[in-house]
């Protein structure tokens, strides 16, 4: 089952600390505006989403349909539909599902076993 590309959402108290942090480490803003209160971050395939007041604790993302940041994938790629009912019938829980349309964009979270929250983002 291909996911899309891969980031973690990072939730931030202080958006320009953050941003300045990780560019001294190299990452360039790909993404994102700050006047909304994020920013995509980008350095080789590396990819780091900061997010500030926008969510509690930090989240792994997949964005099906991409290959990059804002790089859509070449040729077909599994529905975030797709991808939420082969989960359910895995038996995995999901939650707060955006998937009222029958295409385009949409979303959900699962949580694995540790607790930690995954976000599956559809853009197109």
């Amino acid at each position: 089952m291909e996911l899309g590309t891969f980031s973690v959402s990072l939730a931030v108290e202080d958006l320009a600390k953050s941003r300045s942090f990780y560019e001294a480490l190299g990452f360039e803003v790909v993404g994102g505006q700050a006047e909304h209160h994020y920013l995509i971050l980008q350095n080789g395939d590396a990819v780091v989403g900061l997010f500030e007041g926008l969510f509690e604790g930090n989240i792994l993302t997949f964005n099906p349909g991409w290959s990059g940041p804002h790089e859509e994938a070449e040729g077909d790629f599994a529905d975030v539909r797709t991808l939420a009912a082969h989960l359910e019938e895995q038996g995995i829980e999901l939650q707060q599902k955006q998937l009222d349309a029958d295409e385009g964009p949409g979303s959900f979270v699962t949580v694995d076993p540790d607790g930690n929250p995954i976000l599956i983002d559809q853009h197109r």
